[in-house]
């Protein structure tokens, strides 16, 4: 789950190096914690798709709200492409 959360955290810093990715919260809405509009939003789901090689089609975006959900996703999703 580090591994994963750590990705999360380095695609949105990637994408809005202003913020602070110690600061997120697991559990609180990213959109409202990181300031992105939808083209910042699908760059990081891209970079996060380059680092895992996991491929989160257009409808599982609603399924990415927080950090905890969004590693939840991968994780599953890893085991499913396995």
């Amino acid at each position: 789950m580090n591994d994963l959360r750590r990705i999360i955290v380095e695609a949105i810093a990637d994408v809005a190096p202003e913020i602070e990715g110690s600061a997120l919260s697991d559990d609180a809405p990213l959109r409202d914690q990181v300031d992105l509009d939808s083209m910042d939003w699908l760059r990081v789901i891209v970079k996060v798709h380059e680092r895992t090689g996991v491929n989160i089609p257009e409808r599982d975006y609603r399924k990415l709200v927080t950090l905890s959900a969004f590693v939840t996703y991968l994780q599953g999703a890893q085991k499913t492409e396995s």
